[in-house]
């Protein structure tokens, strides 16, 4: 018979299991509700087509439209998004402060288990050591389930004590043993377990859930930029630059350790890095011409610098600068400062041609559009279903020259799976964008039960289908739709916003063959000089710093560009894996690791690396010049990306596309007590 220890153990154990039943049963009534909507919408479009037979004419729906009909209809993958992530620093404080007394032998237990996961062994020294130290104990009795298959779960373990069984479909796959670490993917987002984790004897555990693990990074790295930012600040040299660059410099500074009589600086040797000391202590010497002995000059330890006229052109050492035990320096090269200040300079223009902005060629809304109101506009058919509604084909009761896409968001679905502030930031960010590029929203309107976006319609397809067709696609092909979507990004970054979901899912087709990047919930407005900590986007497309919670802007979005090059050209992505944690993890590693397909051709394969690069300062396209220096690159060489901007440019494909026509048994929306709506913050 158990202790009251492991009966109180197993009684948690049991609650657990049914809190997880119960969201499990609250996703699945989401994603029955979705079914029933997509019945209903495809038994409305079935009567409307078994309607349009008995009819004269031609029929409304050609053979093309109804297989891209079907094509928008298949699975597709998934953006995933963590809880929204809020930097309070109340909340902040309250979780780092969560510490759990622990042996150093328990300390090091779960620190080598750390340094053992191919994921989290990327952390750094300390930001592990502060996850573990808000790591608790538990104890698990033999028999006695830590993971289920199929359920959800937001906690990671590391085995102390015991033995623990991997299972998948019934069919054991391996043993746990002391010092190993599982459920990791779960500390970033809400993910689905693949396999169960049983108790083959009596074991002890520490666990971290997410919320503590996402916090707790967020507040090393925060503390972190502080502390760079409060030394550059400090600095002599450097305080006639604006706290913006100094900020932006404290973004580049790199972090380098040294060992006991390493060398960091030798006299007569050129460079070009200037050093500050956060950890240990540095002896200054000088060799006189003709002299065999060193002479020691001084003595440097934290919060003191050393090399900083390498940083304005002098590059031969005077001096030598040696370790003195273990050191810790933070660097920045001289080539890397001056592209800083250079771009601190530069600021000024670059806000004046944003003021300044030519006016992109667009097709001005059709006059009915701005007095109509939900009841005007007639569903001509379904486009699709997603994940909180469906999409129609519409067109204005009193003009039918023009056709639209109607979004229409169930209420309830997007509140109770807590996507309102995503929904509401997608909105918010569309109702301000016009580029040739981007859908375009027209309207919003609101009702009891739903949320509606009018958008342009562009029926030619997403990239995915054309992959599907095809395979992959020529250089061509690729260069012209990846163009588009740098001309959609270039825009967006412009305006402080990051997608977070570049993917061929996301870039549509309309009718003259051009490429349009459409709204994504994982896009957001993130302010100069600041990051957002959110993990957001599809699995695959994700950059590093998003994987492992070091904050992230509108550099991410280069990385997931490299990745779409990637797929255009070879049909699959270069980290894939049945095992969303091992393809993760492959992410973090880099793109250097990965081997190309020959089907890429060299060029192609440089820009996808330097789109790719596992730091966000080193992408093509995060300097100064932005997107110009993506427009210079060899595998571009010849595109007229003027023509481009212009629309003079040819496409590769022009969809075949047979114009709706006007039927009289086109539905309505359902009359209700509508409104027009641009603010949905109370809804």
């Amino acid at each position: 018979m158990g202790t009251l220890r492991d009966l109180q153990f197993a009684l948690q154990l049991k609650i657990e299991e049914l809190r997880q039943r119960d969201t499990l049963i609250d996703e699945l009534e989401l994603e029955l509700d979705t079914k029933d909507e997509l019945i209903r919408r495809l038994q409305e479009e079935l009567d409307r087509y078994r309607s349009a037979l008995s009819l004269p004419g031609p029929s409304t729906v050609s053979a093309a439209a109804a297989a891209r009909i079907e094509a928008r209809q298949r699975v597709k993958r998934q953006a995933v998004f963590s809880e929204l992530f809020s930097s309070d620093p109340v909340t902040l404080a309250m979780v780092s402060h969560r510490s759990c007394d622990k042996s150093q032998e328990a300390q090091g237990l779960i620190q080598v288990a750390f340094r053992k996961s191919d994921l989290l062994k990327n952390l750094a020294e300390g930001e592990i050591g502060a996850i573990t130290a808000c790591m608790s104990r538990t104890s698990i009795s033999q028999g006695c389930v830590v993971i289920q298959e199929g359920a959800t779960g937001d906690q990671a373990f590391v085995l102390e004590e015991g033995r623990l069984d991997v299972t998948k479909d019934g069919q054991k796959l391996l043993t746990l043993e002391p010092e190993d670490m599982f459920g990791e993917l779960a500390l970033l987002y809400n993910c689905i377990h693949t396999c169960s984790v049983s108790a083959q004897t009596d074991s002890s555990l520490w666990v971290i859930d997410r919320k503590i693990y996402q916090t707790v990074l967020t507040q090393c790295r925060l503390n972190h930029r502080s502390y760079s930012v409060e030394l550059l600040r400090g600095l002599p040299f450097l305080q006639s630059f604006a706290e913006d660059v100094i900020m932006e410099m404290s973004e580049h500074m790199k972090e380098a350790n040294y060992t006991d009589g390493d060398f960091i600086i030798q006299q007569g040797a050129t460079g070009d890095t200037f050093y500050i000391i956060t950890k240990g202590q540095v002896t200054v010497s000088e060799k006189k011409l003709g002299h065999q002995e060193e002479m020691v000059l001084a003595e440097l330890s934290e919060r003191q610098w050393f090399g900083e006229k390498a940083l304005w052109g002098e590059d031969t050492r005077t001096v030598s600068v040696r370790a003195v035990g273990e050191v810790t320096c933070l660097l920045i090269d001289r080539e890397t400062f001056k592209n800083v200040v250079d771009e601190s300079v530069s600021d000024s223009c670059q806000e004046a041609q944003k003021i300044n902005e030519p006016t992109l060629d667009l097709t001005e809304d059709p006059a009915a559009l701005t007095s109509s109101t939900l009841s005007d506009f007639q569903i001509i058919r379904t486009l699709g279903v997603g994940e909180f509604g469906h999409e129609d084909l519409v067109h204005l009761k009193s003009s039918t020259e023009h056709v639209f896409a109607m979004r229409v968001l169930k209420k309830k679905l997007i509140v109770s799976s807590g996507r309102r502030e995503h929904v509401l930031r997608e909105c918010n960010v569309l109702m301000e964008t016009r580029c040739p590029f981007i859908i375009r929203l027209h309207k919003t309107f609101r009702d009891a039960e739903h949320l509606y976006l009018l958008t342009e319609a562009c029926l030619g397809g997403d990239l995915s289908c054309l992959l599907k067709d095809k395979g992959c696609l020529d250089d061509c092909s690729s260069r012209f739709y990846t163009a588009c979507v740098i001309e959609a990004l270039t825009f967006l970054h412009h305006r402080g916003v990051v997608h977070r979901d570049v993917r061929p899912e996301n870039v549509v087709l309309d009718e003259r063959g051009y490429a349009k990047l459409i709204s994504s919930r994982c896009m957001k407005k993130v302010e100069t000089g600041k990051r957002t900590w959110t993990f957001c986007g599809t699995p695959g497309y994700v950059a590093p710093e998003v994987i492992l919670n070091q904050g992230h802007g509108v550099l991410a979005d280069l990385w997931s560009t490299g990745v779409l090059v990637f797929e255009l050209l070879s049909g699959g992505l270069p980290f894939d894996d049945s095992d969303a944690l091992k393809f993760l993890t492959a992410a973090v590693h880099g793109v250097d690791q990965i081997e190309f397909p020959k089907i890429i051709c060299r060029d192609a394969c440089d820009l996808i690396k330097k789109l790719c690069r596992s730091k966000p300062s080193e992408r093509l396209g995060s300097r100064k010049n932005g997107a110009k220096d993506i427009h210079k690159h060899k595998w571009f060489e010849g595109f007229h990306w003027d023509a481009l901007c212009k629309r003079t440019l040819t496409p590769p494909l022009v969809p075949r596309l047979q114009p709706p026509v006007e039927s009289t048994m086109c539905a309505l929306y359902q009359e209700t007590s509508e409104e027009q709506s641009s603010d949905w913050e109370d809804f």
